[in-house]
């Protein structure tokens, strides 16, 4: 199977399963990391500090997911045209919508 290449009916992040894995067990730790700052009643704005990194990172994954279902899932969806188009436009936007209010 191509890299670039991801088998209908599949997520269309499963080229990039691994990066993504390895992002969110990186920000997995940074959770534990923050739970023992409290935990060890560190100084608030190092613990704050902390807290803006994790939510970097998070926004990091969530803005690549949400490329890869633009430039793949909906992409592929507007080729086919009716109802599946207008439904993945639909949750492309609302997911958009979920992250600006983030």
């Amino acid at each position: 199977m191509s890299h670039d290449v991801v088998p209908a009916g599949s997520p269309s992040y499963l080229n990039r399963k691994d990066d993504y894995l390895k992002r969110l067990r990186r920000i997995e730790g940074q959770a534990r990391g923050l739970q023992r700052m409290v935990e060890d009643e560190q100084y608030c704005i190092d613990i704050l500090t902390q807290v803006s990194a994790m939510t970097r990172a998070l926004q990091s994954v969530s803005l690549g997911l949400l490329d890869e279902h633009l430039s793949h899932c909906v992409v592929g969806a507007a080729a086919a045209g009716g109802r599946e188009a207008e439904e993945k436009v639909r949750e492309a936007s609302e997911a958009i919508a979920r992250l600006v209010r983030s």
